[in-house]
Parts: structure tokens; C-alpha cells; sequence
């Protein structure tokens, strides 16, 4: 039996970034709030003293438990998805503050040219080079309409940074300057200048110095301890959600965040929803929290799984090509988009890898998105070649040269002699949609309460095999320059098919953007066109992937999102449809 609780004014799903820049901007604005998490609670004092690799990267203690919820995987509509259950292929966020809790850091904003990609392709190279089935698609914003979210969610997340030479143009500089210069670093930039490129310093969302936000937070400056992916800052020093938005929402009173909340669906009558149906964990009891607005606001396979089996939307079709559900489902992969590159070994020269941060390094955007001209090259949108100097820490790293033998004397001699002679640079590059890759439900597999695992169909495209080469050989070039004497260079091979890791927690779409509801499941404040109280946002929301790491256009677009709530909540009506209305 299904206990309804009293209404609130608005119930979100998940305490990542997104859950709780909503529940920040609801609740500074008077609104209750009531946040449902699945994982536990957690808070930055459970970090202090857990640098401990066994367990937060070899067990995945921040991670989905996956023996009780997962996705199923296949790299072609004619193969049979088998369930994902090993945290080694998919690190997908959990626990108060989710993702947004283990990353890095790396803060890029996307391009200009990301948002407007169909028109801006047409314009310049013509309708036909766009490839016979990619459904790529304008968003229906500008960056221009965008940046100042940009802006707003910097300055909240302390991002230390410099100015990208080739990038869009800014309305103020970092909240912080770029952190610390290392030899490591110096020599990837003054490769990368030789060749005539344009280096930068990542942003980072590791503060460079101790910094209070616009809410009154206080971000530590980082110690570079090198534990950062995978782990909870015990400093305080890398902005996530528990410190910031989490932290804020609690200091108005008008936010409760419930641990253990499983959400099983939206409650709806077909044009309203009413609110969110779930299961206490601890408990196996079910509930209705009912709302004035229901936020969808966790991880892409969450939102999607929740509007299919709420059945909100119409799924997407891959033979007809009709319905929005699942439609335009990218991210950066594992074996094509990154995480790979060169690795270059060094005779004479020694480096301090241990000490790191993840959002340390620096980049070349010189082949980002649609900066190189494209008209001579047998694909569309581009990479970001990067140094990031993570930190290495103790046990997970032994890079050798390949033609080192994999065990014996010659193994642990050159174990020895390259541990601290090596350094890795990676191309992280573009994907565009396709037609055959999308999300379902799975019609064999459940998760641990019954309800349908989510699909996913992931098939790569020439273009995009053709991208990821030119993004290695890129880092193979500028690795030469910095003066290596032996190589390990990964290869993209031409038959390169999907292989069902889902590490990076870059994935998009499902519930794309767009201008009109014929081509988009959401308008550009993630509010849903055919139910206006419901509003999906985050990932799931991207028609496609930039080549830059995408939590701070995740947390601009989460803030519009935000602003558009509290406009609904106060005059109610399509958020999109207003403004034209007001303006004819």
C-alpha cells in the first residue's frame, strides 16, 4: 500500500548538482523542497582519513550498488543487452551529493557552436555533409543566452582558471586564478606552442585558493593530494554539491532530503504531475510525495528510465525514427572518446606525479568543436587534447613501455625505472547522434524492486572512429615534442565497436532540448512541453556531446532550469511559449 504524504511545493529526484542547485534557488525563493536520493547519506566529515584505494577504487564505495539497479548494454540493435554488474565498467554516482561528489573537477564551458550545430554546419560547409543518419539538432538556445548561467554556476563552484585564447567570449573572469604551475605542465605547454597551438590551463573546480561563493560557502584552497576521482574531498577544497548548493538549500529550513528514496515513477493523470512514487530501502515501504512541480534531476539513465516507465513521452522508435524518449543518446566512450591518447616514456627526465588534483593540467582547443575547418576531413565536430596532471596514486599506476615483457625481471626492473618517468596526454573528443543509438526499457531484465532495467543500444558511426584518430594522433604529435624516448600510442581501429564501459559519467540525451516539442522532449528551461510541471534536467537533456567535460554547461542549464521553476511556480504556463507571446 502506497502512503501519501502532505504536498510540498516541489519534489526533486537526486542530490547531485542539479538536485541541489534547484533546491538552492527554490528554497532561497520561500518554496518547500522536498529532495528524494537513493544512496546515503553522506557529508564531508565521512572523508576525513579515506584515502584508501582498495576501497574507494578497487571496491567503488561511492558508486551504484549494480546487483540492485543497473542499465543493460549492447553495441548493436541486433545483439541481446546483458545487464552491467561490475562497478569496474560503469562508476555511476550515488549517495548524498552523487557525482558530483567523486569527480575531478575539469570545469570547461561548451562551445557556441555546440548549442547551434545543425545551422552552423549547414552554413558553413552545407546540408550534406551532415552524415546519412545523424540526428544532430540545434538546441533552441544561443550561448549567448546561456552564459551568464555560465557565470552563475562558476562563481558558486569556485573555478579556477585562465582564459581559453580560443574560446567564446566571457562576461567576467574566473572566480579564481588557475592552480599551481608544475614542471610537468610547463613542458606540455611549451610543446604544444612550438607546434603553434593555443595551451591553456584547465579550469578547475579545485580551488587554487580558499574562496567564499555568492551563497556565503566557503571552498578551501586545495593541498593537491591526488585524491580526487573517485574520492570525497576531506579539505573541503574541490566544490561539490554537499558544501555548496546542499548546504545552502539546508540553511533556509526549507529543504528535506530523504536518504534511501528509491523512485519508482511520477504519479501523473496525462497532462499534470501530481507527484513522485517510491520505496523506502530501509524499510520497503511506498510512497507518494505529492507536488506542485516534480524535477527529474538525476543521472541521464534515471531520467529516462523514470519517463518510460511513467509513460511520459512517446519512446523513440529507431525503425520509424518517430517518438523523443531515448532519442540522442552520446557521451564520451571509453574506447573511442577518451581515455585515450599517448603515453610517453622519458630516459632523463623525472616528475613528481603524486602530487595532483583533478582539474590540474592544461589544454589545446585548437581542434575543439568546429575551430579546425572541416571541409577536407571525413568528419564533423572535434577534440580537446589535454595534459592533466590527476596525481598518481600509489597502487592503481605502472605504466611500462609496450615492448616491456608482462612479468618477470624486465617487468619489475622497467615497473621501477618508468614510475616516475612517464606522462599520459588524451584527445577527449566529440560524438554526434546517430539513429541506432538510443535508450529503452529492457524487456528481459528488472532491477531489485521489479521495475524494468533501462537499455541502452550504443553503435559508433565512421565519423566518429575517424575523430578519435585524429585526436591521438594529435597527442602522439605533440607527446614527440616534449622530448619522449618511447611511446605507447592506443589505435583506433576502423571495426572499434562499443565496449559496454560506461566509466567517464559523461553520458547525454533522451530527454533532448530543442525549439519546438516536434523535435525535443523538453524546452530550453528542461520543462517538459507536453506536462509543465514536470521538468527533466541535467544530462539527459543534450542533443548531443561537446569534446569538453560537461558539469559546468550541466550546472548553467540547472540554473535556468531553477529560474524557470520559479517563474512556473508563480504564473504557471510553457516557459518558452511566454516570452514569444510577450514579445508579438
Amino acid at each position: 500500500m502506497v502512503k501519501k504524504l502532505k504536498k510540498v511545493d516541489a519534489v526533486i529526484v537526486g542530490s547531485g548538482w542539479v538536485g541541489g542547485i534547484a533546491a538552492a534557488e527554490l528554497t532561497k525563493a520561500g518554496y518547500n523542497v522536498v529532495i528524494l536520493e537513493r544512496g546515503k547519506n553522506k557529508k564531508h566529515e565521512d572523508f576525513i582519513g579515506t584515502k584508501d584505494e582498495l576501497r574507494y577504487s578497487r571496491r567503488y564505495e561511492l558508486m551504484q550498488e549494480l546487483n540492485k539497479d543497473t542499465i543493460t548494454s549492447r553495441n548493436s540493435m541486433d545483439k541481446e543487452a546483458i545487464p552491467v554488474r561490475n562497478n569496474m565498467n560503469a562508476r555511476l554516482g550515488n549517495n548524498t551529493g552523487g557525482a558530483g561528489v567523486h569527480w575531478n573537477g575539469m570545469s570547461f564551458r561548451w562551445m557556441p557552436y555546440d548549442f547551434e550545430i545543425y545551422s552552423k554546419t549547414v552554413e558553413r560547409y552545407g546540408k550534406d555533409k551532415i552524415p546519412k543518419g545523424c540526428t544532430m539538432q540545434d538546441w533552441g538556445i544561443t550561448y549567448d543566452e546561456i552564459e551568464p548561467y555560465f557565470d552563475q554556476y562558476e562563481k558558486t563552484a569556485a573555478i579556477s582558471g585562465e582564459e581559453n585564447p580560443l574560446g567564446a567570449s566571457r562576461s567576467d573572469k574566473y572566480p579564481n586564478p588557475p592552480m599551481k604551475d608544475t614542471p610537468n605542465i610547463r613542458l606540455f605547454t611549451k610543446a604544444a606552442k612550438a607546434l603553434g597551438y593555443h595551451p591553456y590551463r584547465i579550469p578547475s573546480a579545485n580551488a587554487s585558493q580558499t574562496y567564499t561563493n555568492p551563497d556565503g560557502e566557503t571552498i578551501n584552497g586545495c593541498v593537491y593530494c591526488a585524491f580526487c576521482e573517485e574520492y570525497g574531498c576531506d579539505f573541503g577544497a574541490k566544490a561539490d554539491p554537499i558544501g555548496t548548493v546542499l548546504k545552502t538549500a539546508r540553511k533556509t529550513g526549507k529543504m528535506e532530503l530523504r536518504n534511501n528514496a528509491f523512485v519508482n515513477r511520477v504519479s501523473h493523470d496525462g497532462k499534470k504531475a501530481n507527484g513522485l512514487i517510491y520505496t523506502d530501502t530501509t524499510t520497503g515501504e511506498d510512497f507518494e510525495q505529492p507536488a506542485d512541480i516534480v524535477v527529474l534531476a538525476g543521472f541521464v539513465f534515471t531520467n529516462i528510465k523514470l519517463l518510460l516507465h511513467s509513460k511520459i513521452g512517446q519512446p523513440y522508435d529507431p525503425k520509424t525514427g518517430q517518438g523523443i524518449i531515448g532519442k540522442n543518446f552520446t557521451g564520451h566512450f571509453n574506447n573511442l572518446s577518451t581515455y585515450i591518447g599517448a603515453r610517453g616514456f622519458f630516459e632523463d627526465k623525472k616528475f613528481n606525479n603524486f602530487m595532483g588534483a583533478g582539474g590540474m593540467g592544461s589544454s589545446v582547443g585548437d581542434f575543439s568543436g568546429d575551430n579546425e575547418d572541416h571541409t577536407n576531413l571525413n568528419y564533423l565536430h572535434g577534440y580537446e587534447v589535454h595534459y592533466s596532471q590527476l596525481g598518481s596514486r600509489p597502487i592503481a599506476n605502472n605504466s611500462v613501455p609496450y615492448d616491456t615483457p608482462g612479468w618477470g625481471k624486465e617487468f619489475k626492473k622497467n615497473s621501477i625505472k618508468y614510475y616516475n618517468r612517464n606522462l599520459f596526454i588524451t584527445a577527449q573528443t566529440g560524438f554526434l547522434p546517430n539513429k541506432n543509438t538510443y535508450l529503452d526499457l529492457d524487456p528481459t531484465y528488472k532491477d531489485a524492486l521489479g521495475n524494468p532495467l533501462l537499455r541502452v543500444t550504443v553503435e559508433y558511426t565512421k565519423q566518429d572512429i575517424e575523430r578519435a584518430k585524429a585526436g591521438v594522433a594529435r597527442c602522439e604529435e605533440i607527446m614527440k615534442e616534449m622530448g619522449a624516448d618511447k611511446m605507447n600510442v592506443d589505435i583506433v581501429r576502423d571495426d572499434t565497436v562499443f565496449d559496454h564501459k560506461f566509466y567517464t559519467d559523461h553520458f547525454f540525451g533522451g530527454a533532448i532540448m530543442g525549439a519546438t516539442p516536434e523535435n525535443s522532449a523538453v524546452n530550453t528551461y528542461s520543462q517538459m512541453w507536453n506536462m509543465e510541471n514536470l521538468f527533466v534536467v541535467g544530462g539527459s537533456s543534450f542533443p548531443h556531446t561537446g569534446n569538453y567535460n560537461p558539469t559546468v554547461t550541466i550546472g548553467a542549464f540547472a540554473y535556468r532550469a531553477a529560474e524557470g521553476m520559479i517563474k512556473f511556480l508563480k504564473e504557471g504556463g510553457n516557459l518558452a511559449v511566454k516570452p514569444l507571446e510577450e514579445n508579438a
